[in-house]
């Protein structure tokens, strides 16, 4: 039986979920109708449709595995639901975090501007950078499965011996959790130096501006502040992701604490329900027709 706190955040989770999946719903379908209209697939409409999808997948396997270690935990005894689920949510998390990256990296290079040559080398190869990506996903998915595959190894055999979970030293859990997350870690990094050079960008322009006298609220400083908060929402909410995902493990170690793993799953499904309509907000073609479905709800 739930306590009211949990069922209130149950219902949090599910509008999280049902919101995420209509936002990253909409931002797919508007892109694939765009791209049928021009006969044309651009660059970042299939970022756009890979992270809408991606994400939608990813809620359902966060609400599935919620779901399943709440009311019927009975069902990961075997191990196998574990080895599926597990092996699901890191391809998808994974490739989630690759379009989103991608997008961040395509607005930093069509938005910047240095005169370093190797800044102008990646700006006119944009197209390249992203299967350049891409390979460093399944590069670091060669080191994660390998390590997802003896944690689960390791948990079907403690299912049949009492003393599981094995101690291990910090440097190895380190080791592991490096490992489980390399992929992750670059690509956020990536994000992070990409943002801050965008500020740096920002900076200069502005200071350019002033010295010539024209202000700086000129059409490139708008594309610079968008980016960055498209940038900077992402950064944040993909903290507000991890320390949801550790919330939830680190439940596991509190018997019978329902509400905190509930709590986890409400921050972790944040990040991909929020940052859906914050990319709705900040692109003019999905804000206008985001503003055209919702003008017949209006009148």
């Amino acid at each position: 039986m739930l306590s009211i706190a949990e069922g209130l955040l149950i219902f949090i989770v599910l509008g999280e979920s049902i919101l995420g999946v209509l936002g990253n719903g909409f931002i797919g379908l508007v892109n694939c109708i765009d791209c049928v209209k021009n006969k044309n697939f651009s660059v970042i409409g299939l970022i756009l449709i890979g992270l809408a999808t991606s994400r939608i997948f990813l809620i359902w396997i966060i609400i599935i595995d919620g779901f399943v270690k709440l009311f019927s935990p009975h069902l990961y005894s075997s191990g196998i639901l574990v080895e599926c689920i597990t092996y699901a949510w890191i391809t998808i998390n994974h490739l989630s975090i690759f379009f989103a990256s991608s997008l961040s990296m395509f607005y930093f290079l069509k938005i910047a501007n240095f005169s370093h040559h190797i800044f102008l080398w990646l700006k006119y190869r944009i197209n390249r950078i992203l299967p350049l990506l891409m390979g460093w996903v399944f590069v670091s998915w060669l080191f994660t499965f390998p390590q997802i595959a003896k944690i689960i190894n390791d948990y079907k055999t403690g299912k049949r011996n009492k003393t599981w979970p094995l101690t291990v030293s910090k440097t190895e859990y380190a080791a592991y959790q490096i490992l489980l997350n390399l992929g992750v870690i670059f690509l956020f990094t990536l994000c992070l130096i990409s943002c801050l050079l965008l500020i740096i960008s920002l900076w200069r322009h502005n200071r350019q501006m002033q010295s010539s006298g024209l202000g700086v609220r000129d059409p490139s400083t708008e594309a610079h502040v968008k980016a960055m908060k498209v940038l900077i929402s992402f950064l944040i909410l993909l903290i507000l992701h991890v320390i949801g995902i550790a919330i939830e493990i680190s439940s596991f170690s509190i018997p019978e604490n329902k509400l905190l793993f509930i709590f986890g799953m409400a921050t972790t499904i944040t990040y991909p329900c929020g940052h859906s309509f914050l990319l709705i907000l900040g692109n003019s073609k999905l804000k206008q027709a985001f503003l055209k479905v919702l003008r017949p709800l209006n009148n």
